[in-house]
């Protein structure tokens, strides 16, 4: 007998309600651990990318360090999110993003949603996003994610209807009301 694959949280589904949407060839999957770790650090180190050009570091320090902070971040949410989904978005079954959200009982809490550079402003994260909100009218529910300043999906979340409720230093807490 062949063993599954572990995924993270696999009791809840880290899709939108309506996913996957064919249509589009934009689709949801749950993230397993062992399998997936390469890809979730490369969208994890696409993050920080423009960080490390401006440090001085050995291309071997700095892929150190963005595993210690990859390897941090997934420690914190398991932590603080123990219920969270894990999920990796796909474009026409290639995986393109990661989303991580929290269901709570009167929000959805994205921890994180990132699209790999090569892929963003093609309509797939307004897709993903779309699909969130529908649920969230649907529940009744609001949408909430922390945003930094200097971030330019805040743009996208400003477009969608999310409005800041919280400043802490550069980071905006957004949300967003049916």
């Amino acid at each position: 007998m062949r063993e599954r694959p572990k995924t993270v949280n696999p009791r809840n589904s880290p899709n939108p309600a309506r996913s996957p949407d064919t249509a589009q060839g934009i689709t949801l999957r749950p993230v397993v651990l062992a399998a997936d770790q390469d890809f979730l650090l490369q969208v994890y180190a696409s993050t920080r990318a423009h960080e490390m050009s401006l440090v001085p570091w050995t291309d071997a320090q700095k892929q150190a360090f963005v595993r210690q902070q990859f390897e941090a971040q997934l420690a914190h949410y398991a932590m603080q999110y123990p219920e969270a989904n894990h999920g990796l978005i796909h474009k026409q079954g290639t995986p393109v993003g990661r989303l991580y959200l929290a269901r709570g009982p009167e929000v959805l809490h994205i921890l994180d949603i990132t699209i790999l550079p090569a892929r963003r402003n093609t309509g797939i994260g307004s897709h993903v996003m779309g699909e969130l909100l529908r649920e969230a009218k649907q529940a009744k529910k609001r949408v909430t994610i922390y945003v930094e300043s200097f971030n330019p999906s805040l743009r996208l979340f400003e477009r969608l209807g999310f409005r800041k409720v919280e400043e802490n230093g550069f980071q905006f807490l957004m949300e967003w009301k049916a």
